[in-house]
């Protein structure tokens, strides 16, 4: 049997998503880290403490075992291209008095808690309607294209 590859989004695609979601900050930089790193759903979710002191974004994100598959720890290191939309990612948390503590999920929902992860699969099904997708990905394809070796976030 022929060894088929992990389902991928076209660069087309990647930059419809992201552009469709422009104006959704917490959805927009979802899809960019899943693009930029190859973090997992999961690990994306539980993310906490990606600031330093000053709204600095950090450079290198250490992924807890915890919320690792198979309980490995590691290290992400973040894209440039990132860096700016974390900083205005800050701004969107501060205005909706979302919590800015390292303790704090990167990701909330409406009620102001982490997201589940049943609510980005969901939201990330909807996007790709609205972005006019012939066909529609899981959420995991996301981490497929990091994986591919191509580190650049399109715009």
């Amino acid at each position: 049997m022929p060894h088929l590859s992990p389902p991928t989004l076209t660069q087309s695609e990647q930059q419809a998503i992201l552009r469709a979601t422009t104006r959704n900050p917490r959805d927009h930089l979802i899809y960019s880290l899943a693009l930029g790193t190859g973090l997992r759903l999961a690990e994306i979710v539980d993310i906490g403490d990606v600031y330093i002191d000053d709204r600095t974004p950090r450079t290198r994100l250490r992924i807890r075992p915890e919320i690792a598959k198979g309980g490995r720890r590691g290290d992400v290191f973040l894209p440039d291209a990132l860096m700016g939309k974390l900083r205005r990612f800050w701004t969107h948390k501060a205005l909706r008095w979302e919590g800015l503590q390292p303790q704090d999920p990167l990701f909330c929902s409406q009620s102001r808690v982490r997201i589940s992860k049943r609510r980005v699969q969901f939201a990330f099904r909807t996007w790709q309607v609205k972005a006019g997708f012939d066909r529609l990905y899981p959420f995991h394809a996301l981490r497929h294209y990091a994986e591919l070796g191509i580190t650049a976030i399109p715009p």
